[in-house]
């Protein structure tokens, strides 16, 4: 079974509901402003839907979430997940040409979190479907695209079976939520900055946490939400009032996460998901429907999101086949704490001063690369202390106290290997985070530095998003 077909109009809603509708196992493959989604159905239930942007940032989010509840997803756990399953950007591209309806890396890592008994079938499944709601929601907001619908080749290891209409449901409550932001919020991506010295009245705004001051500097509403273990949603409303008065200020999200396209006004949005224009077979989907869903209430997204997933739809996954992961596997990492304390305060935006709370340190014998990270972090919530002399760097560091180290592999004088080994060895920074930044994309090379006691790689060269991705995963 394959049927594709050209869009000037994409329109997600109607196209997903004729899918489910069907009794065949497919792959919606759509693309659009470079993005890719693909949502697996079988017998008109989907089984699991992702998009091509930050799959593994997207599924560390939620597992993030989950942790609140679930004791065994450490940090140390979801750290060496990505390291086994998250493929590199030279990986993915190959995979992707050469076989695009094979498991996708984000879901076998679902799978082995399950075989390992970090997850029971009944959690995974409520992961899912929230992973599955997200990437409906940003599918809906299509409107110009391709699509193809192909058969997979082989036969993913089923969780759960999701209904189309609770999820669609689910999403049109959400987007509409959203809508009431618009303009000032087009995107859960956008990235919320607190003027300090804005004039503002107090009385007429809500209080801010300190946890939120602190973290608004860089980080988008949707990591800041998971930082403060909130809705995307209920963030935005606390914002909201004060983005109005102009105290804060939202930057447009950054690469890639800019080609998702934004929350469009309501009235457009109902237009854009009324009606589907569609090359197929006719056997394959039936007639269109045009009706938009009147939807009542709101599904629930944390764990009572059990009572939504009936018994019947959940998979058992004890006999799930063994995944072999790559040799990143042995790379164990320190483990990170991301307890967030509850605030002892409540702060306004005109009487709150934010301070740098996190402290940086790179070390790197190139002027340009220091420039660069400099420039990448400057505007964010960190304080950058470059050091272009690796020999001297250990009193630097040793002076300094960094939360964070960044540190060049191939260096003059000193290697990164030893200048590691020889941090770690004081009791001080024994569980500090030490991020290599290399050329180097040996397994050999990761394997090394894990003897050293390096936290995580970061390959060059990178953008600023991978930059802090990283950091965010080792610092929040």
């Amino acid at each position: 079974m394959n049927n594709s077909g050209a869009f000037v109009k994409l329109r997600p809603l109607s196209l997903l509901r004729q899918l489910s509708n069907c009794s065949d196992s497919t792959c919606l493959q759509a693309l659009s402003n470079s993005v890719s989604w693909s949502i697996y159905l079988e017998q008109g239930r989907i089984t699991y839907a992702t998009h091509s942007v930050e799959p593994f940032d997207r599924l560390e989010r939620h597992l993030r979430r989950l942790s609140h509840q679930i004791p065994q997803l450490t940090s140390e756990v979801r750290v060496k997940l990505r390291l086994m399953f998250e493929p590199d950007l030279h990986t993915q591209l190959i995979e992707d040409d050469s076989n695009s309806t094979s498991h996708p890396p984000e879901y076998q890592a679902i799978s082995w979190l399950v075989s390992q008994q970090h997850l029971h079938s009944t959690q995974a499944a409520v992961l899912i479907k929230e992973l599955v709601q997200e990437v409906i929601e940003s599918f809906l907001l299509i409107k110009k695209g391709t699509y193809e619908l192909t058969e997979p080749l082989d036969r993913m290891p089923r969780i759960c079976r999701l209904d189309v209409e609770k999820i669609l449901e689910h999403c049109q409550v959400r987007l509409k939520k959203w809508q009431d932001f618009v303009p000032q919020i087009s995107s859960p991506y956008q990235r919320p900055y607190l003027l300090i010295n804005s004039k503002i009245e107090q009385k007429d705004l809500p209080k801010l946490q300190p946890d939120l001051t602190n973290w608004m500097k860089g980080f988008s509403l949707c990591h800041l939400a998971v930082i403060l273990n909130q809705d995307e949603i209920q963030l935005a409303h606390t914002l909201y009032p004060y983005i109005l008065k102009g105290a804060i200020i939202l930057h447009e999200a950054d690469p890639p996460y800019d080609k998702l396209s934004n929350i469009f006004q309501e009235q457009c949005l109902r237009r854009s998901l009324s009606v589907v224009e569609v090359r197929a077979t006719p056997t394959l989907l039936p007639k269109l429907i045009k009706e938009l869903v009147n939807t009542k209430k709101e599904l629930s997204t944390t764990l009572n999101s059990y009572l939504d997933i009936s018994e019947e739809n959940i998979i058992t996954v004890q006999r799930l086949p063994q995944i072999s992961p790559s040799p990143k596997e042995n790379f164990q990492e320190p483990t990170i704490s991301n307890n967030i304390n509850p605030p002892s305060q409540i702060v306004t935006a005109a009487t709150v001063t934010v301070q740098k709370t996190h402290k940086i340190v790179s070390v790197d014998d190139s002027p340009t690369i220091l420039k660069e990270i400099s420039r990448f972090l400057e505007d964010e919530n960190f304080s950058v202390v470059t050091i272009n002399d690796p020999v001297k760097a250990v009193l630097s560091i040793i002076r300094h106290k960094p939360d964070l180290i960044l540190l060049d592999l191939n260096m003059l004088g000193i290697d990164g290997y030893e200048l590691c080994r020889i941090i770690r060895n004081n009791s001080i920074f024994q569980k500090t985070p030490i991020i290599f930044i290399t050329g180097n994309k040996g397994v050999l090379d990761k394997v090394k530095a894990k003897l050293v006691g390096a936290s995580g790689y970061l390959t060059k060269p990178f953008t600023r998003a991978e930059l802090l991705k990283i950091i965010f995963m080792h610092l929040t």
